[in-house]
């Protein structure tokens, strides 16, 4: 993978900045009762895509809560593009993932505590 330029990195705190403002204005922050913020922002060297990465708290179905967020992609790039349009030639496609990571922290640490009950056991005999 290639490294980031400083400009792939303006763009992307540019846009993670902006992207937050707007979901907070469209209140899509808060919905069904669970909690979404922004985690990351990659930007192709080319400019031209933007990934948004989406950590959701307490959301029952991600998937769900993506699509979401894709049904309201044109309003959100509207707003961007309102937004930047004078420190960027052209507003990126935005495409939107869900970012797994904390999950993948809870498990690993379930997994642990496991481990470290299991070893708890053994040793005691």
């Amino acid at each position: 993978m290639t490294k980031e330029t400083k400009r792939q990195k303006q763009v992307a705190g540019l846009i993670n900045e902006e992207l937050n403002d707007i979901f907070r204005r469209m209140g899509l922050n808060m919905l069904d009762g669970g909690m979404i913020s922004i985690s990351n922002v990659k930007i192709t060297p080319d400019l031209f895509e933007a990934r948004v990465y989406l950590s959701m708290f307490q959301v029952k179905d991600t998937q769900a809560m993506l699509h979401k967020f894709e049904e309201k992609y044109k309003e959100i790039r509207n707003e961007l593009g309102k937004r930047v349009r004078h420190q960027l030639r052209s507003i990126p496609e935005i495409k939107f993932f869900i970012d797994d990571t904390l999950d993948y922290v809870f498990k690993m640490e379930e997994l642990l505590e496991k481990i470290k009950k299991e070893d708890e056991k053994t040793s005691d005999k």
